[in-house]
């Protein structure tokens, strides 16, 4: 047995990056003061945080899409998909369809961790774990969607579900709740990418492959994510330079990076990308999505908050309030604040997201 020693903390690194954070954080924060510097801030921050994910280094594919299965479910058909989003890089999905004739809005309903991926969006509640998981946080969004009247892909990120890694994070291979963040960050990081930057780019080709669909209505497609899923909700709608995506609703996923990521820096790897705290806080990343619509939904139960609670998510809503204020678009950016924790609410972001499509009609 090895000997066990006390830690001391007045040797640990923990108050030293602390203090380089508050000397060298958000070096490209949103200063803007009018639309043309907004835009100035805004090719400046893009261009940067695209290289830091590792963005550029991504390969566009055909997207080949391929249905492998339909079911009839209640009020819903539920399609099992892919596409490819990179050479030889396949993202399986389930589209879940509404009854009636279409054409659709459109919603892409990205995951979280503790999710099995797509399984739990898609309310794949034959799977008991699954059910378990959906009846707890909620996380069957997707089919939300449908029964409210909107097409919902509901795709696997890369490392989760069928997409799995030969290794995963402390659970065997083919656990349907195992996932490969963390051999993923490390097998990309040195070479390039991220897990960040793979997720930003997979989002954004679904969005283009929504675009060549019949069933669904041109210009109206939404994202939204809880968790992990806010996290690609954000990322793909702040670098979405074609306006794919129309509205975003990113939930259980917005704080200041200080207290929820570098103080609580046990959380999965896939949130951390080089030099990402230099560069801008969360905040910052929410003000390119300006001035196109934007709910932010949090639980003030939810322990990602941060130390300070909500007061460390306001600060970031309110960095991101002064873009779509610049650009005299702040009826356009909502703070949903619900009583619970770190789940999804939908109980206002639905219907706000689908009035937010149909006045792109």
């Amino acid at each position: 047995m090895n000997p066990t020693i006390e830690a001391q903390p007045r040797l640990m690194a923990e108050p030293y990056l602390l203090k380089r954070f508050d000397q060298h954080a958000r070096q490209l924060g949103y200063r803007a003061t009018d639309a043309r510097s907004h835009r100035r801030w805004a090719r400046a921050l893009r261009a940067r945080i695209r290289e830091i994910i590792g963005f550029d280094t991504m390969r566009p594919a055909p997207p080949k899409p391929r249905t492998t299965e339909s079911v009839r479910m209640d009020g819903y058909t539920r399609h099992r998909m892919e596409i490819q989003t990179e050479p030889g890089i396949i993202m399986p999905m389930y589209v879940l369809v509404p009854e009636g004739s279409g054409p659709f809005p459109a919603v892409i309903c990205a995951h979280g961790h503790m999710t099995g991926g797509k399984y739990s969006s898609a309310g794949i509640t034959e799977i008991p774990v699954i059910a378990e998981k959906i009846q707890h946080y909620n996380f069957d969004y997707g089919v939300q969607f449908a029964k409210a009247g909107a097409i919902a892909f509901c795709p696997d990120a890369r490392g989760f579900g069928e997409r799995q890694e030969r290794l995963t994070h402390g659970r065997t291979k083919g656990d349907v709740m195992a996932s490969s963040c963390l051999h993923l960050n490390q097998m990309t990081i040195p070479l390039g990418q991220s897990v960040t930057g793979m997720w930003t780019w997979d989002i954004l080709a679904l969005a283009r492959y929504t675009h060549t669909r019949s069933d669904v209505l041109h210009g109206q497609l939404a994202c939204v994510g809880l968790s992990a899923g806010g996290l690609q909700t954000l990322w793909a709608t702040a670098l979405d330079e074609e306006n794919l995506i129309k509205a975003a609703v990113v939930s259980g996923y917005f704080f200041g990076y200080r207290e929820s990521l570098l103080i609580a820096h046990g959380h999965c790897s896939c949130n951390y990308v080089p030099h990402l705290f230099e560069t801008a806080d969360m905040g910052d990343i929410a003000a390119l999505i300006a001035p196109r619509p934007l709910m932010i939904e949090t639980g003030n139960q939810d322990a990602l908050n941060g130390q300070s609670g909500l007061r460390n998510v306001k600060r970031q809503f309110n960095i991101a309030r002064h873009a779509y204020r610049t650009l005299q678009a702040g009826k356009n950016i909502k703070h949903d604040i619900f009583s619970g924790g770190h789940r999804w609410h939908g109980v206002t972001s639905i219907p706000w997201t689908l009035q937010q499509l149909s006045s792109q009609a």
